[in-house]
């Protein structure tokens, strides 16, 4: 995904999800346009930032904890077997890089 991909859907996502508020000295007040191209911003940022690195995430989460890995490299020298590399393999498989 480019910058610019990016920038068109958050500007879609902003437009679309009009009129946004705030709440200022408890007042409530819609968004000034500075606030809704700031928002533009951070959304466009968000965006990418899961696009290039959502995948990262995704492997951490289905990823097995650290002792359960040690004892599938233990268990696979003692029997000969893949299950460490294979549950690796399908992780990153799952979840490719962009």
């Amino acid at each position: 995904m480019t910058e610019e991909q990016a920038l068109a859907q958050a500007t879609q996502e902003i437009e679309d999800a009009k009129p946004l508020y705030k709440q200022v000295n408890k007042e409530r007040l819609e968004f000034s346009q500075a606030d809704y191209d700031q928002a533009i911003i951070d959304r466009k940022n968000s965006i990418l930032d899961e696009y290039n690195n959502g995948y990262i995430r995704a492997r951490q989460e289905q990823y097995l904890a650290i002792p359960e890995q040690l004892d599938l490299i233990y268990w696979d020298g003692v029997n000969g077997t893949t299950n460490w590399a294979d549950h690796i393999a399908e992780v990153k498989a799952n979840n490719p890089k962009p």
